[in-house]
């Protein structure tokens, strides 16, 4: 087997409702993999899988080559860290990190090297005499990844360990868990429902949703090929366009976005009259003043709806003629008067042809 965990046909029902429906998945021994997907999806279910807290209906999971699908937690080399860390309030820092290893019979000798040397991994050598209520948040969860890791698991699995701390502590954690992650080169898998998070920390990401696994792939696959509406949905904002081919010539189709004519090449070998979706991302539009640029063919007309300055980027909502509203996100440049714009100014909007993503539609 190729990866560190199998996962083959997976299936697990919750009071007759399906959780997880035939799931198989391949991890890949020393990567960051992300479970992304919203609530309810089955990311959290298929963790408790692999550790051992829940048991599977159906399938079978192997780590290392070795079947485990019967066998207890203690059994699987794998450790978790929690929501909510579960610290021991009474312990230090210390006596929590090196916990595991007296239950295990270690020696006093080799529990004090160890410990001391995670510690200073994740930093935190001048607090070990302290209790979990002295620590921060961040300081919190980095003693629960230390007394997962001091066990020195093959799979160490983080279930929305970082959803409870505050915005710019969260975002420095991401950095850290990161670091940590190629430090020991532990093969980590981590449960969240949050896009940016994923893209940020993941070798790979398994994007789930209704017990399904819809797309794995690295961020950048992921968010710049997504395999179908649903996954295009998840990551990032979105405009979404429908429409149907006019017309396909050599190796390039010919479609209209509000009776405008628009080409791109067909990688995806469409046919005359196949419904689409036309996927671009709101860094991706460009948007123009009315008088800024000549000629404007190809280029889809619209008033300025609302303005949203957000220091490194501009935010426009832009009304189409149909009505309908579009997103553009434009990089902000204050020696570029031209990005100043307006409520109720016309504009023109484009994007650079073949930066859109074409999608069969599978609703028409």
């Amino acid at each position: 087997m190729a990866g560190i965990i199998e996962i083959h046909r997976l299936s697990k029902r919750f009071d007759q409702q399906l959780i997880l429906d035939d799931i198989s998945l391949t991890v890949n021994d020393g990567e960051f993999l992300t479970l992304l997907g919203p609530s309810g999806c089955g990311k959290t279910t298929l963790l408790r899988l692999i550790s051992g807290f829940e048991s599977c209906d159906s399938g079978q999971i192997f780590i290392r080559d070795k079947n485990v699908t019967q066998l207890t937690p203690q059994q699987r080399d794998v450790h978790t860290v929690f929501q909510s860390y579960a610290l021991f309030p009474h312990m230090t820092v210390f006596e929590n990190v090196a916990f595991g290893l007296r239950c295990s019979k270690v020696s006093t000798t080799e529990i004090k090297a160890r410990v001391e040397n995670i510690l200073a991994m994740v930093q935190l050598s001048d607090f070990s005499n302290r209790k979990p209520h002295q620590l921060s948040g961040g300081q919190q969860q980095r003693v629960a990844i230390a007394r997962a890791v001091v066990n020195e698991p093959l799979v160490l699995l983080l279930d929305e360990s970082l959803s409870s701390l505050d915005q710019q502590l969260r975002q420095s954690m991401q950095i850290e868990l990161k670091r940590l992650q190629r430090q020991l080169g532990i093969t980590f898998i981590f449960v969240t429902h949050d896009q940016e998070e994923a893209l940020a920390m993941s070798d790979r990401i398994v994007i789930m949703q209704d017990g399904h696994i819809i797309q794995v792939g690295t961020p950048r696959e992921v968010y710049e090929e997504p395999a179908n509406l649903t996954a295009a949905r998840f990551i990032g904002q979105l405009n979404i366009f429908t429409s149907r081919i006019n017309e396909v010539t050599e190796n390039q189709i010919h479609y209209s976005i509000e009776h405008i004519e628009r080409r791109c090449k067909n990688v995806k070998q469409l046919k005359k009259a196949d419904p689409i979706n036309v996927l671009v991302r709101p860094e991706d539009l460009r948007v123009w003043g009315e008088h800024e640029l000549d000629p404007t063919d190809h280029m889809l007309p619209g008033t300025i709806d609302e303005v949203i300055y957000k220091g490194s980027t501009v935010d426009l909502i832009v009304r189409l003629k149909s009505g309908r509203l579009i997103y553009a996100t434009e990089f902000f440049d204050e020696d570029d008067e031209n990005l100043f714009y307006n409520k109720g100014e016309s504009v023109w909007v484009n994007w650079l042809e073949n930066w859109e993503v074409i999608l069969i539609d599978e609703s028409a």
